[in-house]
C-alpha cells in the first residue's frame, strides 16, 4: 500500500476513492468507467499542481519518502557483477556504506554509497545511512583502491549524516571524513557523485568531492539537517520548515548556487511512484557525465576538481 505525505492528502483521498470504484460489483460497467477516469485525470492533475510548487520542506519530506529507491535499488538496476568489499583494515566493516567493484554499462567501476535500508530490520542493519568512523575509512580506502587501479568511482549518497554517537566520536569521526574528503580530491580517475535522496552535512561530503554531482530533482544536500539548524537557531525543532527555506537546500537552489551540476528530473509526484524509470533516468545521466569526463588524465581531472570547489560561492548568487 503506497505511503502518503501530509501534503498529499487531497491526492491520497482521489485515489482512494478510483481504487473503491474500481472494485464495486460491475465496475466494468461503462458508466463506472467513465467517472473512473475522470477521477484518475483531476488525481493526476492535483499531483502535477502539487509536484510543481513543492516548498523546501515538502521537498525535504519526499527525500526522505520510505519508499523512495536507495542504493541497494540502483545496484541491482544499474550495475552487474557487483563485489562488495568490506572492512576498512583498521576497525571494523561498516554497514552503512556499501561499496564494491563492478560493471556500470560494461564498463568496470568502484561504487561507493550509503543505504539506509527499507524496512525496519534493515534500517537497524544498516543504521539509518549514518556511518560512523569506520564507513568513511572503508569509502576512502576503496577510492584509493579505484585510484590505483585506474577504475572510475561512482558514488550515491543518501544520509542524514554521519553517525553522532560517542563511540565515534572517540574513534575519530571528524578525522575520517577528512580523510575521506581529501581522498576524493586527490583521486586520478572520472569521480562522479549523485544525491539520490538526502545528503546531510560532512557525512555527505564525504562521498561528494567529485568531478561532477548530480542531484535528482527532490533530492536535498545541506550542511545540516532542517531541525538540526531550527533547534541552534530557535532552540526548537518546530521552526524546521522556516530552517529548510533559509537552507536553501533543493536541487534547483544547489544548481543555481554551482554546488550541483545537473539535475535529474523524476517521475511524476516523486522517485517512489516509478522507482524503475528513476533508476535508468540515474542510470543515463551518470553515463551522460563520465563520458564528458573521458580523455582527461589525472592532473586535468583533479584541477577540474578542484576548481569546481574552489568556485562554489564566488559568482555571488
Amino acid at each position: 500500500m503506497r505511503s502518503f505525505l501530509d501534503f498529499e492528502q487531497p491526492i491520497a483521498e482521489l485515489e482512494s476513492k478510483i481504487e473503491e470504484l474500481r472494485h464495486l460489483p460491475g465496475a466494468a460497467d461503462i458508466n463506472i468507467a467513465d467517472e473512473v477516469a475522470k477521477l484518475q485525470g483531476k488525481a493526476e492533475r492535483l499531483l502535477r499542481q502539487t509536484y510543481s510548487r513543492l516548498t523546501a520542506w515538502q521537498k525535504v519530506q519526499v527525500a526522505r519518502h520510505p519508499e523512495r529507491p536507495h542504493l541497494s535499488d540502483y545496484l541491482a538496476g544499474l550495475v552487474t557483477d557487483f563485489t562488495p568489499l568490506a572492512g576498512d583494515r583498521t576497525f571494523a566493516e561498516d554497514r552503512a556504506i556499501i561499496g564494491g567493484l563492478g560493471r556500470f554499462r560494461g564498463e568496470p567501476v568502484m561504487v561507493i554509497g550509503q543505504e539506509k535500508g527499507a524496512d525496519t530490520e534493515s534500517r537497524v542493519r544498516h543504521n539509518f545511512g549514518m556511518a560512523k568512523p569506520e564507513g568513511y575509512r572503508k569509502a576512502r580506502r576503496l577510492m584509493e583502491l579505484a585510484d590505483r587501479f585506474g577504475l572510475p568511482i561512482l558514488t550515491m549518497v543518501d544520509t542524514a549524516g554521519a553517525y553522532p554517537g560517542i563511540g565515534a566520536e572517540e574513534r575519530g569521526q571528524a578525522e575520517a571524513i577528512a580523510r575521506a574528503i581529501e581522498a576524493g580530491l586527490a583521486v586520478g580517475v572520472p569521480f562522479v557523485s549523485v544525491i539520490i535522496g538526502e545528503g546531510g552535512s560532512g557525512g555527505a561530503i564525504a562521498l561528494a568531492t567529485a568531478n561532477s554531482v548530480l542531484m535528482l530533482e527532490h533530492a536535498v544536500y545541506s550542511v545540516i539537517s532542517p531541525e538540526g539548524c531550527a533547534s541552534i537557531l530557535w532552540r526548537s525543532g518546530e521552526n524546521a520548515q522556516q530552517a529548510a527555506e533559509a537552507l536553501k537546500l533543493t536541487a534547483q537552489d544547489l544548481l543555481r548556487l554551482g554546488v550541483a551540476d545537473r539535475i535529474i528530473p523524476e517521475p511524476l509526484g516523486g522517485a517512489h511512484r516509478d522507482r524503475v524509470a528513476t533508476v535508468q533516468a540515474v542510470g543515463d545521466a551518470v553515463a551522460e557525465t563520465f563520458a564528458a569526463l573521458q580523455g582527461l588524465d589525472g592532473p586535468a581531472l583533479r584541477l577540474r576538481r578542484r576548481e569546481k570547489f574552489l568556485a562554489i560561492g564566488q559568482n555571488g548568487a
